[in-house]
């Protein structure tokens, strides 16, 4: 019997990398004629959005925080 308190480990690849990886094979070989920034798109665009977001908080602190004289 396992206890309440176990870890269970995760592995194995994202949807995101596996469309990356997709859209890297159609590029290469010519089914799709994108850019290489659409194509490397999966890749980026999820630590783009953590950035963003980091930002918009760091932002939102700023503003609230009161100017002392």
């Amino acid at each position: 019997m396992a206890s309440e308190n176990s870890v269970q480990a995760r592995s194995g690849v994202s949807f995101l990398s596996l469309l990356g990886l997709l859209f890297i094979g159609l590029k290469l070989t010519d089914n799709i004629d994108w850019s290489w920034w659409l194509v490397l798109a999966p890749f980026w665009v999820g630590p783009a959005i953590i950035v963003i977001l980091l930002l918009g908080i760091v932002l939102v602190a700023l503003i609230n925080t009161p100017i002392k004289k």
